[in-house]
């Protein structure tokens, strides 16, 4: 039997027959497109379906659906199968290829010999398939394997759903470990959570307990201890401390420290994990991100010490460029013109109103005027369109530039690689603050030698949310030039948003009593209070005043997502009032949010399959993170949802629409890489944990034309004395330096 616990509460139908044929099979998680006949017509059976062959028997369980394009499709909740049980039908199996070696030339002669016994002879008397013409005993033996290896994968699958395994995960795990799956998990249930399967340790725990596995088993402390790591790469961390991981799997798993640390030291003999001393600590990595960082170390290095030539006489070029515009470079931007042009790489950081765009228009057009070929980058889709948008040049997010393409485990691959570089002369990188250590060594990996590279940030803005602390090791490495743009430019001292940002990053409180600009604040001291008040400028204050409209211009940012200020509850409020349910407004409920059409939404993973046409006739796929845009239609009929992004119309199976969340508020760390004509930022105490500096200097630069803090002046100050940067673990300022000494 397939599919998953728990079945939605919907009328349920049942229906019996055979398959006739496979339409479709996605080979990576086995989505099958079947033609069933069910005695009285064919029917299109749609759903996850592992290894299933033509002429088996089905009793599949699910509901009608209708598909925009293939018509009434019966998707099935739970399929159980069952050996043809006809001469006909063993003939119609066995002719599909379902059996290694047997075609439909064999099949025939097999059923003529055998008959409806054809099967149970291929399983347990292969030797009875030597007395036909063609087939040798080693041949039968081979016959008998095959058949029985399709048997087993059916156990097997049977063997995982009792243990609550959906049928997508027992797709994967065959995949991996072959017919040997339910020796291996016996062996070691842990072994789920390996990197390529990616099962939550918690379920490998519960899983483990059934098979009554001790808790100080060697595999349980192994898995945890790796368990801890992996976790924390999502706090941001590419390594840990030893001191601080043993104690931390320890508490984890309720076993000594020592066990702990027998578990990590065969982790390291094994060379699961590795260590390095860092001088101030002996740090603990997961392959990958110490591969990472070692590989951007000396992948810099080697670029610094072959750049490529210096280009033009970057003085008369910065005057030419003066004279044609009527504009006059700061002595410091300057400095970033020569130094972008002398260099094989520079790093220009500055806070807003400073003038990076001004000084990296200068450096494109300059760069092209030498006839060198410029790629630009950025991490997200909505970064790479604001920096199109800035410099009139086309930019692509870097999963774009390199050429993303998933593997088996749908984990990125990219095409562009030290094999097969990019072709290009110089390429540039905007918002490097949000890019983690996998992508930037990636990244490195694709640009060839010789190519020039400019790294743009603002290194007060949040991190990246992946692990690493790219830029801020860069800088601090002190061994690249390094531009930071302070001043602020005439037309942009008249923005309290750019003034005040600036207060903000210096330690000073902003100016919270001004009405006449573009920085305002509200005070409010009760949570709800600040609610209703927000509630109100975006559907009636700010409309009224401004022209604005929640859906084009006005975006909440809340610093977290729970409690009465959070993104959940305040995307409820202003769903409830600014989109109510109506008569004939179509909505679906998805993981306990309801999405209902005119709702505001927002992508929250990139997704390089999702399908977008524009009015225009052109197409494409790939929709990113961060992306928001209008939910136009609910079909619940079709199963799909209909996403109006920028100029693009995106179709959403209801199994993608647990990428889409409300967007009428969003996290300020969602917010990273946007802008937006109106921000509103609710002023609340919450955990200390986002009520820091950094956090509300990046909300605050998110808005373009008005800022709107509405709420308590104390959680303002103490944001703004709030320094504490958050703690990173990484490895590549020292790798840089010199200052490790590998264990």
């Amino acid at each position: 039997m397939f599919g998953g616990a728990g079945m939605p509460e919907k009328m349920l139908l049942e229906m019996n027959g055979t398959v006739e044929q496979i339409v479709y099979r996605n080979e990576k998680n086995q989505y099958t497109v079947l033609e069933v006949n069910n005695g009285q017509e064919l029917v299109t059976v749609v759903g996850c379906m592992p290894f299933l062959s033509v002429g088996e028997e089905l009793h599949v369980v699910g509901t009608w659906g209708h598909h925009p394009n293939f018509g009434p499709q019966f998707k099935a909740e739970v399929c159980e199968r069952s050996k043809p049980a006809t001469a006909a039908a063993m003939l119609k199996y066995l002719s599909s290829g379902a059996i290694k070696g047997i075609g439909p030339s064999l099949a025939a002669r097999l059923v003529e010999a055998f008959g409806e016994n054809v099967l149970d002879v291929l399983e347990n008397e292969p030797e009875r398939l030597a007395t036909i013409r063609g087939i040798s005993r080693e041949k039968a033996e081979k016959l008998s394997q095959a058949f029985q290896k399709v048997c087993g994968i059916r156990e097997m699958m049977a063997y995982l759903a009792r243990y609550g395994m959906s049928a997508e995960e027992a797709v994967r795990i065959y995949r991996l470990f072959g017919s040997r799956a339910r020796e291996k998990i016996e062996q070691d249930p842990y072994c789920l959570c390996c990197q390529e399967l990616s099962v939550d340790f918690a379920r490998a725990d519960q899983i483990a307990r059934q098979m009554n596995t001790p808790d100080d088993a060697a595999c349980r402390v192994q898995a945890g201890v790796l368990y801890v790591l992996r976790h924390n790469t999502g706090n941001g961390h590419t390594c840990l401390p030893r001191e601080k991981l043993l104690p931390a799997a320890a508490r984890m798993l309720g076993v000594e420290l020592e066990t702990a640390e027998a578990g990590l030291d065969e982790l390291l003999s094994c060379g699961d994990v590795q260590e390095v001393d860092l001088g101030h600590m002996q740090a603990v990595f997961l392959p990958a991100y110490f591969e990472a960082e070692w590989y951007t170390a000396q992948r810099l290095q080697a670029m610094m010490d072959m750049p490529p030539a210096a280009l033009t006489d970057a003085n008369r070029s910065i005057e030419q460029i003066e004279k044609e515009n009527g504009i006059t470079y700061a002595e410091e931007q300057k400095e970033a013109i020569r130094l972008a042009l002398q260099n094989g790489l520079l790093i220009l950081t500055g806070g807003p109103g400073t003038g990076k765009t001004t000084t990296l228009n200068a450096v494109i057009r300059i760069l092209k005027s030498c006839g060198q070929t410029v790629f630009l980058a950025a991490p997200t889709g909505r970064a790479a369109k604001r920096m199109s948008e800035v410099t009139g040049e086309e930019a692509k997010t870097i999963h774009r530039l390199l050429q993303v393409a998933w593997d088996s485990q749908d984990r990125p691959v990219f095409m562009r690689n030290e094999k097969d570089p990019l072709e290009c002369d110089a390429v540039i990188v905007d918002e490097l603050s949000m890019v983690d250590s996998l992508l930037f060594a990636a990244l490195l990996k694709a640009i060839p030698m010789g190519c020039r590279v400019i790294l743009v940030g603002d290194s007060e803005q949040l991190p990246s949310v992946g692990a690493g602390n790219v830029l801020g090791d860069l800088i601090a490495s002190e061994l690249f030039p390094t531009v930071q743009l302070k001043q602020i430019f005439r037309q942009s001292m008249q923005s309290l948003i750019v003034t005040n940002a600036h207060r903000i990053i210096g330690g000073h409180m902003p100016e919270l009593t001004r009405h006449d600009s573009d920085f305002f604040y509200l005070p409010f001291y009760e949570a709800g209070q600040i609610a209703r008040t927000i509630v109100d400028l975006c559907v009636r204050r700010l409309p009224k005043s401004y022209d604005y409209t929640i859906w084009q211009d006005i975006q909440v940012l809340c610093p977290g997502r729970k409690g009465e200020l959070g993104t959940f509850e305040m995307n409820r409020r202003l769903q409830e009032v600014l989109n109510p349910p109506e008569r004939g407004k179509n909505e679906v409920k998805i993981d306990g949010t309801i999405l209902r059409e005119g709702d505001k939404v927002m992508q929250i993973k990139n997704d390089y399959d999702l399908p977008w046409s524009k009015e225009d006739g052109t197409t494409g796929e790939g929709i990113f993170n961060g992306d928001v845009g209008l939910l136009t239609c609910v079909d619940k009929k079709a199963g799909t949802l209909t996403v109006i992004i920028d100029d693009k119309e995106v179709l959403y199976d209801m199994e993608d629409a647990g990428e889409l969340e409300l967007a009428y508020a969003m996290t300020i760390h969602k917010s990273q890489g946007n802008e937006f004509p109106a921000v509103i930022i609710p002023m609340f105490p919450g955990p200390k944990q986002l009520s820091y500096r950094n956090l509300l200097y990046t909300a605050i630069t998110r808005a373009k034309e008005l800022l709107i803090l509405v709420g308590e002046k104390e959680c303002v100050y103490q944001m703004v004395e709030n320094d504490r940067k958050t703690r990173r673990y990484s490895a590549l300022c020292l790798f840089l330096t010199g200052g490790e000494k590998r264990a």
